[in-house]
């Protein structure tokens, strides 16, 4: 195991309330573990906690990398996966607004072109 704590009960708070205010209801989110590198320059995979949810056809992962420290991303496929742009967030909000803008905006334009 990893020396990356676990969320807190304040991050999943802020986790759960920021979804809620984005899609005007309670999404289920679920804690799970996933392997990243957190050194390009070291091979090693660590392991590293996750939440994980499902909304308007897409899948989002935000990892734990550690202390205040977080990443990001949503997929809606293998082939499609997609990040904010910025490798790392120090602010739990700002990772979570940032992911969901990102994927909104990404959403909006895939209406467009169909």
């Amino acid at each position: 195991m990893s020396g990356i704590p676990d969320f807190t009960e304040t991050e999943l708070w802020v986790v759960d309330a920021t979804l809620k205010e984005r899609y005007g209801h309670a999404v289920e989110v679920q804690q799970a573990d996933v392997e990243l590198r957190l050194d390009p320059a070291v091979p090693e995979l660590m392991v590293c906690p996750a939440l994980v949810w499902k909304e308007r056809g897409a899948g989002f992962v935000l990892s734990k990398v550690g202390d205040n420290r977080f990443r990001c991303q949503f997929f809606y496929s293998v082939r499609e996966q997609y990040g904010t742009g910025k490798s790392e967030y120090d602010d739990l909000l700002e990772c979570v607004v940032a992911l969901l803008k990102l994927q909104a905006d990404h959403e909006a334009k895939r209406q467009q072109n169909q």
